[in-house]
């Protein structure tokens, strides 16, 4: 039996998708905003879809800032559009 994929829920469009297809951020206990690449770091996460809709979306409706329960500096989503486009 093949084993299951993991799936997530884009917080700005709600669309799931496979968990390798999303970007994940975390709010770490630190209290910094990071790209979490390998998706294991602790602290509260959120999932976006890689599409420059989702991610202007998520600036102009704070929906990180929803999902993270902290403010997000503006110059982390010009991070998150250069690592969405590679």
């Amino acid at each position: 039996m093949p084993k299951k994929e993991p799936v997530r829920r884009c917080v700005v469009c709600g669309e799931q998708k496979p968990k390798r297809e999303l970007l994940r951020v975390v709010h770490t206990v630190d209290d910094e905003i990071v790209i979490d690449a390998s998706g294991k770091l602790n602290g509260r996460g959120a999932y976006l879809c890689k599409s420059g809709d989702c991610l202007q979306n998520a600036q102009k409706k704070n929906r990180l800032k929803q999902a993270l329960k902290t403010n997000v500096p503006e110059e982390f989503y010009e991070q998150l559009r250069r690592v969405a486009e590679e």
